[in-house]
Formats: C-alpha cells, structure tokens, sequence
C-alpha cells in the first residue's frame, strides 16, 4: 500500500526511475521486492459486502492494480487500466461512444484498428472516417461534422510514420467538443507522453515496446480524468477483458527496462534509417527521426526522438518477396517492440484487412515494409539488411 509520502517522493522522480519504482513496492507483509502474482480469482470478505479492497479479479487484483498504477503515473494521468491485449483496450475505449456518433481515424492506422470499426462497432451504428490527421485544415473541417465524437490518432502513424501535432489536433477536437484519443504504442511514455499535449485518453499495445520481450500480449489504457476513469472502469469490469495477474507481473517486469531498451532501440533504428536512405536499392525511407522526415521538426517538437520503428520501399528493380527470402538474422513475422528485430509486409499481414483501394490511397502499398529495429547489435542488423537488398535484386534469388 502506498503511503502518502511514497507518493510525494515518485511524484519528484524522473521518468526513468518511475520505470522501476512507480508501482507498488513490493509487499509489506514478506519484504518481497516485487510484487507478488496475486493467482487468485477471488477474495475472503470480513463480512457481507464488507472487503478488503478486493473482492472478484474481474473486478480488481492488486498485481494488475500495480501495473495500472505504474502506466497511469508514467503517462501522467488520473487512473490506468489493463486489458487482456491493445485491441480490447481499443474496444473498451470505443464502448465510450453510442449510435450514431462517428469516430475520426489517422487515415494509415493499425489494420485491428480499422477491422474493429469497420465490421464490429457498425454493427451497433458506430461509423468512422479516415483523414489525414496531420493536415490541420483537413483535420478541423472534419471535426466541424456534429456527429463526430472524437479524434482517435497515432502519431507516428502504422504503417507509414505519418506525424500529427498532437497539440494541435487534441485542441481542435476540444474546439469543437470533441474527445482526443491517442495511441501512443510505437513511442511509449519514454518518448512522448500525450496527456501532456492535451489528450483526454491514451491507449497503448503493451505487448509491443512496454512489455518488450515478446512473451506477453496486453493492453493498456490511461485516461486524464475521474469522470473517465469510472466509466472505463465500468466497462472493465462489466465486459471482463481484463489482464491476468501473470501477465500483469510480465508487463510490469518489462516496463522496468524500458528506458535502457529504447535508448538502444533508437540508437539502432537511426543507423538503420541513415543506412537505408543511402542505399540505392532504396526507394524511400518513412522515419521521423530523419531530418527529410515531412514531421521531424514536429515531431520533435513533441517526442524525445524518431522512435524504433522504420517503413522503407525497395526501388522497383527489386523484388519483396526475394528481399524477405534473404533475410538471415531479422524475422518476418507480425508484431514489433521486441527485443529481436521484427520485419512485415503490411499489405498482406498487419493492414491486409484494409481494403486495397483503400491501402493505396493512403500508400500502404505492395512494395512497402515496416522494420521494427531491436537491440541485437547494429552492425549485424546493417549487414542482414544490405545482403537482402543485393539478393533482391531482380535476377537475384528467386
């Protein structure tokens, strides 16, 4: 149990203490330095409707509790909230809005993302519309709609790094009585922290660079508000898609490292990026953290730095299919955030759920690939990633 000046002396620490330090401290009754995994689904009450604090895991454990703790603290927020992986956080968020409201979305968004409003939540007269978040002419005639009721955005955007002014967007919506909602999953709060910049709620995919070892699938919720954070509780605890104590243990273990694996994350992914964008066997390099990058002076304006993930396009005498063949140390599979270098093709994997007339519009093409950039060393990732280049060259490897 936090004591009022355990709270005091974390709210006066850098962020990369909170990583280890801001949730619950161990446990007072054996001196465990780590929370205990609290495997229980249940709890012995005093009396009738008499508890002490925890009655029903669906309701409450206090390993998660420590978890939600943690990301609310580190996001600066009022409350967090865990969920059993991102695209349950994602539909208790939108379990907010009722029939007939529309939701705006960044117009290159994660492909669960769309699904979910596409072919679920219409279901229940839930609509959308996908813009360029980052135009703020666009953004502000949209939000001008009176069906909208909010501002759904990741900035960078999935797949493409597309930047948005979180600022800036966060108080259009407000303008126009709208609510903004941020993914902050490919920067984590290390890197940007969107309730600051005048977001109502932050979500995350825990399971990417929070957890960070590709072990755990959860997600993560962390609202500015009380008035927030009782609905969303309501929906947490009414619909149950909460995160186990296990995996609450997972996450918080992962988080605790997280300042020294970005740092390496990011130190890697901008020798990446600079390699690629040197190669001639590169058409295009998508990464905030370069200076050619449309977003990189507003980006930096609102992150610590480009982030760990890079989209690149091979020139067109190179072929996908023999590039992603070649590849010896970098794995092809969904996912980014690990500790090991994840690599996809979005059209066919992480966004092929998005109608293809709708990828290309927004240039989410066949030709693109999303690295996300580990901590093995650099000098290997750079090597795997040039023989891959030459083998894909057509008349290469087939």
């Amino acid at each position: 149990m936090e004591t009022k000046d355990t709270m005091d002396t974390q709210e006066s620490m850098d962020i990369e203490t909170l990583f280890v330090h801001g949730g619950t401290e161990g446990d007072p009754k054996t001196g465990a330095v780590i929370v205990p995994i609290f495997q229980t689904s249940t709890y012995e009450q005093d009396a009738p409707g008499v508890n002490r604090g925890y009655e029903y895991t669906r309701s409450g454990n206090p390993t998660r509790k420590s978890l939600e703790d943690l990301i609310a603290k580190l996001e600066n927020g009022y409350a967090g909230f865990a969920f059993g992986s991102g695209m349950a956080a994602i539909t208790a968020v939108l379990s907010l809005f009722r029939t007939g409201d529309k939701i705006v979305i960044s117009d290159n968004v994660y492909g669960g993302t769309f699904r979910v409003l596409d072919q679920v939540f219409d279901h229940f007269g839930i609509t959308y519309e996908m813009t360029d978040t980052s135009d703020n002419e666009t953004l502000e005639q949209v939000l001008k709609q009176e069906d909208v009721a909010a501002l759904l955005i990741e900035s960078p955007a999935n797949p493409l790094l597309t930047v948005t002014d979180l600022r800036k967007a966060s108080n259009l919506a407000h303008k126009y009585g709208k609510m903004s909602i941020v993914d902050n999953t490919f920067m984590t709060p290390y890197l940007q922290r969107p309730l600051d910049l005048g977001a109502d709620i932050v979500l995350h995919s825990a399971t990417k660079f929070l957890g960070g070892h590709s072990d755990v699938v959860a997600g993560l919720v962390v609202v500015s508000t009380k008035e927030l954070a009782d609905k969303i509780w309501f929906i947490q605890n009414s619909t149950g898609g909460v995160l186990g104590p296990f995996d609450s243990f997972l996450m918080e273990r992962g988080i605790k490292t997280l300042s020294v694996r970005m740092d390496r994350h990011v130190e890697n992914a901008e020798k990446i990026a600079k390699f690629l964008e040197d190669n001639e066997g590169i058409k295009h390099v998508y990464y905030p953290g370069l200076p050619g990058h449309p977003g990189y002076e507003i980006n930096r304006s609102q992150a610590k730095n480009g982030g760990a993930v890079i989209s690149f396009e091979l020139e067109d005498g190179y072929d996908v299919k023999a590039f992603f063949k070649s590849l010896r140390l970098i794995t092809l599979a969904e996912s980014l955030g690990g500790v090991e270098s994840l690599i996809c093709h979005p059209a066919s994997m992480t966004h092929a759920c998005i109608p293809e007339d709708i990828r290309n519009k927004v240039g989410i093409t066949y030709g693109l690939i999303r690295l996300s950039v580990g901590i093995e060393s650099a000098g290997d990732l750079i090597a795997d990633l040039d023989q891959a280049i030459t083998n894909s060259r057509k008349g290469g490897i087939k």
